[in-house]
């Protein structure tokens, strides 16, 4: 038995490094990492998220979204925020990413945050935190995000688009993906939630309303009276127009987003086939009869490990000095 030993160690060394490698260094990260080096980041990056968004309501969701586009894309390393390079076309010119709003606000909160802690703080820490902040302020869930985060130094349109999910993005789909980040099936109908706020443009969901099958019809698995009431806001090749997606309460975090895909009136495919799955369809009809009862707890849950996707510390990476450009 003493012969396998040293097959048996290296072995082990080489399960810990893919272990590692597949987890990003999660390990890295901890709650009140810039305690003793900027003890004022998280207030003033709240103080600053809060400003935007007493102005423009709007402008949560696409913060939100901006955060999970980031960590589905190289991990949570802020790559979603440098711009294209004459050499280089980056991840905000994918199409998934032309109508997102915000990179402003994470602007702001860096610019901020530079003037008190120059070169300390991450770009992609303020992406977590903002995200945060941003469900916080529309009347949700608020939670301790984990930092220590460091900056990517590579932004790439196809890997946008190789990794992004499109709206019409099937449960096995879904679930593939998920997994993929070391996400679960809770953490995609969970995080599917997101969707309680915001709006999309018509073009994301019109192929729902006209022709589906090829046959003239709607998709039947959209309420029809709720495809008619769309189809009044949205024409075929409408392409500016958005469309709430929690009508009624889409500046407010809360649980009626699966009230709505309950009833068949989520907004995108993606959202109906979370009644395709038995443990998702589960977790939406709980939902939508409780009231929302575990909701607010599992999206912080959920948001923690999203946050943990991929991600660089210690010395990889960088600390950028302004968020669209590497240094």
């Amino acid at each position: 038995m003493a012969s396998y030993k040293p097959y048996s160690f290296v072995l082990l060394q080489l399960l810990l490094v893919l272990s590692a490698f597949d987890s990003g260094n999660a390990d890295g990260l901890k709650l009140g990492f810039y305690e003793r080096t900027c003890p004022s980041a998280e207030s003033v990056i709240t103080k600053t998220t809060h400003q935007y968004i007493s102005r423009e309501p709007t402008l949560a969701a696409p913060l939100l979204r901006l955060n999970f586009h980031d960590c589905f894309v190289r991990g949570c390393d802020g790559s979603v925020l440098l711009n294209s390079t004459k050499n280089n076309q980056a991840e905000k010119a994918a199409l998934p990413n032309l109508s997102i709003r915000g990179f402003n606000v994470i602007d702001a909160a860096k610019s901020a945050v530079e003037k008190t802690c120059p070169g300390v703080v991450s770009c992609a820490d303020i992406l977590a935190l903002v995200a945060r902040d941003a469900v916080s302020l529309t009347y949700g869930q608020h939670w301790e995000v984990p930092t220590g985060r460091r900056d990517g130094k590579v932004s790439n349109i196809s890997e946008a688009l190789a990794n992004l999910l499109p709206p019409f993005a099937n449960i096995t789909t879904l679930k593939s993906a998920f997994a993929a980040k070391g996400l679960n099936v809770k953490d995609l109908v969970v995080l599917s939630g997101g969707h309680t706020i915001g709006r999309s443009l018509c073009s994301a969901f019109t192929n729902r309303l006209y022709n589906f099958t090829g046959r003239g019809d709607a998709d039947p698995t959209l309420d029809p009276k709720y495809a008619a009431n769309l189809r009044k806001k949205c024409k075929p090749t409408d392409v500016t127009t958005r469309v709430e997606m929690d009508p009624g309460s889409f500046k407010t975090f809360d649980e009626d987003y699966y009230t709505l895909v309950a009833k068949r009136r989520g907004l995108f495919q993606s959202d109906a086939a979370l009644l395709d799955d038995a443990e998702t369809k589960a977790y939406v009809i709980l939902q939508a009869t409780t009231h929302g009862s575990s909701f607010a707890k599992d999206f912080a849950e959920s948001m923690v490990k999203l946050g943990k996707v991929g991600v660089l510390t210690g010395k990889a990476g960088e600390i950028r000095k302004r968020c669209a450009f590497v240094n």
